[in-house]
């Protein structure tokens, strides 16, 4: 079905792409911690919280798909 590679993928976008959202609209992400909203925020939450190991992983992750 999903490769682990993809799933990783998946969730690091869904990481940068909240963090994103969130510094340029935060009214889209609100601090509702329920629901998906919620889920979302804490995306956002992740990637401001550990940036340099998010980008890290991304870095990595970009190698790695231009290596195979």
């Amino acid at each position: 079905l999903f490769k682990f590679q993809s799933l990783l993928l998946v969730i690091l976008l869904t990481i940068c792409t909240c963090t994103y959202l969130r510094a340029q609209a935060p009214a889209l992400i609100d601090r509702n911690k329920k629901g998906f909203t919620g889920l979302l925020w804490k995306a956002a939450r992740i990637g401001e919280r550990l940036s340099p190991y998010v980008s890290l992983a991304c870095v990595i992750m970009a190698v790695q798909l231009i290596l195979y």
